[in-house]
């Protein structure tokens, strides 16, 4: 492991631990030329995800870019960190744990929304407004109305 200080490529582990989620260890190590102190973490790596963009394009899953958007949507509002990695671990768990190789980008953000209406109505609406890409005020009121029925079921 390269230190991110010197680049010595030689370091020593001096503590390592599961994280809270436990998906990846966390190592704390040493540089043994500089012995400054860094942090890694060891995830295990999944087989390879396309995925289907709405113009047939492919691309890999990237879970970073995922994260970014959730991030967005959750921000200024009371959504844990802890929330949102959660949100991601499972979805990315439905993801892999299917069969297919390949998934639309409209099944993945069917996905978060489904998990961000239980966490956060506003975060909920933010990513909806970017993922359904809504055009004008009449949009995000259908959408305002589908998630006040959504609402209405649950109460019953």
């Amino acid at each position: 492991m390269k230190c991110p200080y010197c680049k010595h490529t030689e370091s020593k582990v001096i503590d390592s631990r599961p994280t809270v989620d436990g998906e990846s260890i966390r190592r704390r190590r040493v540089c043994l030329r500089c012995n400054k102190r860094f942090t890694t973490y060891e995830t295990v790596e999944m087989s390879s995800l396309m995925v289907i963009k709405k113009d047939g394009s492919r691309q890999p899953f990237d879970r970073d870019k995922l994260m970014r958007g959730i991030v967005k949507a959750c921000e200024k509002r009371p959504v844990t960190k802890a929330q949102m990695d959660a949100l991601l671990a499972d979805l990315e768990q439905k993801l892999y744990g299917r069969l297919e190789n390949e998934v639309s980008s409209k099944a993945i953000g069917e996905m978060i929304l489904e998990r961000l209406a239980h966490i956060d109505e506003v975060a909920y609406i933010r990513f909806a407004s970017v993922y359904r890409d809504f055009q004008d005020v009449h949009s995000f009121m259908e959408e305002l109305m589908r998630m006040k029925h959504i609402d209405a079921g649950r109460a019953e």
